[in-house]
Order: C-alpha cells, then sequence, then structure tokens
C-alpha cells in the first residue's frame, strides 16, 4: 500500500456515506456504502480475506468517498452510482431478466396489458408476477374474449377492428356508461385475484344454453375458454396456511458466492421464485441489500417484503414504499427457511461448476495478458458484413474480463461500401471519437475480425485520434474457423489450439461475427419485404405492420398461403400478396 493511500485511510471520516475503488486508471472497480466509512474501507486492506476480494484488493489503487447525513441517504447514492459506474466487481441485477405482469389501468376507458417493466403507479394495478411468460399471455387472451375493454394505446377517432370483432366497445366513438367498464374491471380482478368459480358458473350456464340451442359451435368456444380457466388455476393450486401476497428474499453466502432466493407468494400461493448466483467481493448482508434495492427499481412492491432477521432494515425501512417483515416463527417464517435451504442447495449444486468456469476463464485472461506484455480486462471487437457492398454495417462487441458486457455492445450503419479497409477506419473512427467527446471507458485491447491490414487500418485511426492502443487481429481459415492471433507487427502470435485461451478468443470472434450477421440479416430482410409489400395494392402502413408481426420475417411471409394470408388481410388482398410474392398475375 502506498503511503497516499495509508494517509486517506488514517484520516478517513467516521460519518456515514458511500466509498468508490478505482483501479490504477483511474476507474471505479468497485462502490460500497457503510454507516462508518473508516472503519469499513479499512477492513479491506487488514486481515485475510476470500480469493475474490483479495482479487478486488489487488486491483485498489485509490479510492474516493462521498459523506451523506443518513444511512437511508448512501443506500439510494449506492444504487445511483453501481447504475451509473457498472463497476466491474459489484453485483450487478438490474439487467437480469424481469418477470411479466398484467397491468390494469385505471383510467376511464381502462387496458389490459402484460408488461415486463412493471413499476409501481398510481395509474395502473400490477397482478403478478408470472414467471410462466405463457400463462401470462393466456390469461390475457382469455380475458380479452370475457371482457371488451380498449386495446388501443392512444384513442383512435373511429372504432377498428376490435370494435368489429365484438372485443371493444367502442368508446372513441360512442358514449359508454361508465358504470359498465366499473363493473367489469371488478370481474377482472377477482379473476386475477383467483376468484374464478363465479365466473366457472357464469360460463358454464352460458355453454349449457348454447349447447340446447344446437349452437355447439359457441358452446365449444366457451367449454375451450373453461379449460383454460380451470388450466390457469389448476397450475397454481398449491395448499397453504395464509393469504398474503409477499415477496420473501433470504440468501447464503459460501466459497466466495452469494446465493439469494427469492418467492413471489400471491393470495398464499408460491407463483415462482427468483434466484441469483454471483461472485462475492463485499460483505453478503450488504450485497442482498443492494439485490433488494435493485430488484425493486424494476418490480412493483407486494403487500409484504419478508426478509431474514439478521438483516439491518432500518435503511431500507426508509427507502422503500412497503411494510418489512422479519419473522421469527409462523408462515412467513417457513417461506424464509424454505428460501435459505433452497439458497444453500442450489449454490453447494452450481459452485463447483461455476468456480471451475471462474478459473478457467481467469487464466484465460491471464495468459493473454502475458502474451501481450499487459493485463489485459476489457477487450473490443469488430465484425463488418455487407452483400456485394450492399447494407454495409459493423458491429462491436464488448468482454470484461473474459465475459461478454451486453450493454456496451454497438451496431453501425455504414456509409457508402469501398472497401473492407475503409469500412473498418469508419467503424473506428466513430467508436473512438464518440468515446473522446463523451468520456467513455476505452479498452486494454482491440481485436478485429482480420490480418495485417485490418490492424494497420485501426492503427492508423487511432494515430490520427492520437488515441495509444493495442490492436491485434483474429484470422480465420478457408473454412471460417478461427485460426491465428497476430499482433501489430504481423507477427502470429502462438497460441494452442487446445488451449483455453484460445477458445475464449474463438468465442469472442464468433460473437462479433453472430451480432453483425444478424443485424445486416435484420436490415436486408426489412428492406427486402417494405419494398415489395409496398407496391402491393391494399397493403398500406398498418396491414404491412400486421402481416410482418404475423409472419415474422419475410421467407415465413412468402411461403404463407392464401388462407394463412386471409387471417391478418382481406381475402383479395391475400391474393395479390400471395401472386406478387410468387411472381404470378
Amino acid at each position: 500500500m502506498n503511503e497516499t493511500l495509508k494517509v486517506k485511510l488514517s484520516n478517513l471520516t467516521k460519518e456515514p456515506g458511500c466509498y468508490l475503488m478505482k483501479d490504477k486508471n483511474d476507474q471505479i472497480i468497485y462502490v460500497g456504502k457503510a454507516k462508518n466509512l473508516h472503519n469499513r474501507v479499512n477492513q479491506y486492506f487488514v486481515g485475510s480475506h476470500d480469493y475474490k476480494t483479495t482479487k478486488l484488493v489487488s486491483n485498489i489503487h485509490d479510492f474516493d468517498f462521498i459523506i451523506c447525513k443518513s444511512e437511508k441517504e448512501a443506500l439510494v447514492l449506492e444504487i445511483n452510482l453501481i447504475k451509473k459506474y457498472r463497476p466491474r466487481y459489484n453485483i450487478m441485477f438490474i439487467d437480469d431478466k424481469s418477470y411479466p405482469y398484467i397491468k390494469l389501468t385505471k383510467e376511464l376507458y381502462p387496458t389490459l396489458t402484460v408488461v415486463r417493466e412493471a413499476k409501481k403507479d398510481r395509474k395502473s394495478k400490477y397482478f403478478g408476477p408470472y414467471p410462466d411468460a405463457s400463462a401470462a399471455h393466456q390469461t390475457i387472451e382469455i380475458l380479452n374474449k370475457l371482457y371488451p375493454l380498449r386495446k388501443c394505446n392512444k384513442m383512435p377517432k373511429k372504432v377498428c377492428l376490435y370494435y368489429h370483432l365484438g372485443q371493444c366497445l367502442g368508446p372513441c366513438e360512442y358514449e359508454i356508461d361508465p358504470n359498465v367498464y366499473d363493473n367489469m374491471v371488478k370481474e377482472i380482478v377477482d379473476f386475477l385475484n383467483g376468484n374464478t368459480q363465479h365466473l366457472l358458473t357464469d360460463l358454464k350456464e352460458k355453454m349449457y344454453k348454447q349447447s340446447e340451442a344446437l349452437n355447439f359451435e359457441k358452446a365449444q368456444e366457451y367449454n375451450e375458454m373453461i379449460k383454460a380457466i380451470e388450466h390457469i388455476s389448476d397450475k397454481q393450486n398449491i395448499e397453504n396456511e395464509n393469504k398474503a401476497n409477499m415477496d420473501a428474499f433470504a440468501y447464503y453466502a459460501d466459497k466466495g458466492y452469494i446465493s439469494i432466493q427469492g418467492f413471489f407468494v400471491r393470495r398464499g400461493i408460491v407463483l415462482g421464485k427468483e434466484f441469483k448466483l454471483k461472485p462475492l467481493y463485499g460483505d453478503a448482508s450488504e450485497e442482498f441489500i443492494s439485490f433488494v434495492m435493485q430488484y425493486y427499481q424494476n418490480h412493483p412492491f407486494s403487500n409484504e417484503l419478508v426478509l431474514p432477521k439478521e438483516i439491518d432494515i432500518d435503511a431500507l425501512n426508509e427507502v422503500l414504499d412497503v411494510k418489512i417483515f422479519q419473522p421469527q416463527k409462523g408462515y412467513r417464517q417457513k417461506i424464509i427457511d424454505m428460501a435459505i435451504n433452497n439458497a444453500k442447495e442450489q449454490l453447494l449444486l452450481k459452485f463447483e461448476n461455476q468456480n471451475n468456469q471462474d478459473s478457467l476463464l481467469q487464466a484465460s485472461v491471464e495468459e493473454f495478458s502475458a502474451l501481450m506484455n499487459k493485463d489485459i480486462h476489457r477487450i473490443e471487437l469488430f465484425d463488418n458484413s455487407h452483400i456485394q457492398g450492399a447494407f454495409n454495417v459493423s458491429a462491436c462487441v464488448v468482454f470484461e474480463d473474459g465475459l461478454p458486457s451486453k450493454k456496451d455492445y454497438r451496431l453501425y450503419k455504414l456509409g457508402k461500401y469501398i472497401s473492407d479497409i475503409d469500412s473498418m477506419k469508419e467503424v473506428i473512427y466513430r467508436r473512438y471519437f464518440r468515446m473522446l467527446n463523451e468520456g467513455g471507458i476505452f479498452p486494454d485491447c482491440i481485436l478485429v475480425d482480420g490480418g495485417i491490414m485490418q490492424i494497420n487500418a485501426a492503427k492508423e485511426i487511432l494515430e490520427q485520434l492520437d488515441i495509444k492502443m493495442l490492436v491485434c487481429g483474429l484470422v480465420k481459415d478457408d473454412k471460417h474457423n478461427s485460426a491465428n492471433l497476430i499482433n501489430d507487427k504481423n507477427e502470429i502470435i502462438d497460441i494452442r489450439h487446445d488451449s483455453n485461451l484460445f477458445f475464449m478468443l474463438a468465442r469472442m470472434q464468433d460473437e462479433v461475427h453472430r451480432f453483425a450477421i444478424s443485424y445486416h440479416r435484420k436490415l436486408r430482410t426489412k428492406a427486402q419485404s417494405a419494398s415489395i409489400l409496398d407496391e402491393i395494392e391494399g397493403v398500406g402502413s398498418v396491414r404491412k405492420k400486421e402481416l410482418l408481426k404475423k409472419f415474422k420475417s419475410f421467407k415465413q411471409l412468402k411461403n404463407a398461403s392464401i388462407e394463412q394470408l386471409k387471417e391478418v388481410v382481406p381475402e383479395q388482398v391475400a391474393k395479390n400478396i400471395f401472386n406478387t410474392l410468387h411472381n404470378e398475375v
């Protein structure tokens, strides 16, 4: 530890606040909070630590701190700093998958939709989460058949297709008694809260009446709806002794990892669970609290939040707008015990495989750093794609310590194609000129797809921008497989093709190629389908969107029969599309 760092540590305040650990490049690599900044930050530099914390400490060359008035203020600031800087050693949960919710808006003419970003607001009511996304969409489909709520996001001037299908009352054009919507909303809320018996009884009566009237097609429709409702209800039919709505989270930490287990309980029914296993660099309880804060950045609160009794919830109580329980007995304690046991079992099951993967990846990164004679943590790879100069695009993917950082991926539409070398110059210039202007994080190494000509093209642009950066190339063989690594002196760097480093570089090259070619195909398909469909009589912008939404791609649209096309557009328009795509008159 250098003398400057020792002096800063000894004079550090004992007030609450946040600390920001920095590496030798002055990049923030870890953010934490503390009731007592002096005690917490000094803990990193005294005593023994596990391997992962030792790795973090070895990269700390300096730190900053921000004094806060209270632990509550420090907790909120910590989350905002993590979101802003996304430090390498912080546990990130914000970008992880989010479960779907059903959203019922509180409007004069309400709407019902499936959403992922379910941030609580006063204008909407949320139901869920639904760990099975298909169940959420199936539920919406049933409710749309039963209740003719408004379907459009913005109120149009005239009734649309949904009105003619009987799935909307047409409030855009007709005056509707507010009581009609109030009654529908009440029944929908009952349904989503699990009170389906009254609705099932009503549907069965309607089914029997239609059957007696020999209207078997309508009777069959009611029968299918009954079966769908019973199916959804059966999937959640779990015995329980408490009808509460709660989120329960607990954790288990061991072997340098933290395992977090959550259960979503609605009406006393365990709808699903949340599981995370992450490397642990700081205090387990603090990381757990960080998870809870991050989780509710993207999810609405339940009626209750249940946490283990050993967690200090003073700051959470001030920040989160939800009632927090720390039970010692009863049903809530059973849920917490179940969460802890699950977290422990999951950690033990996944630890060996995860640890082996981490060890191999770390060894590969260290080997690459040794070959380059510098520490390599952040790598950016570029690949270009075009067809005879058309749809000229480029992609940039970013890896940190061997893992993809997808939030940093970028796609580029390039100018008129001249040559692969000019395309490489354009994307390098656009990428790093913008970084210079915006203060972005520069990589330790650039890997281009190609040999010395592509390397020199990248170096020429970097020199013009006065940026010093290591540039290497990844060359493929005649079978388009990763073959060699070439440095900026046109020297082939010897890497065994059965080594972990070679496989890591090959995965990186495959990822940037996948990302580039996917974008290229998307633009090509969009242009192809748009240009042809625009020429077909009866196909406007709305029908074009509906067709592409239904058939997903131009290839599937071309393979569709007239009968399949008629599901989206009128018969004559379907024939026009089919004949045009098959060159028939």
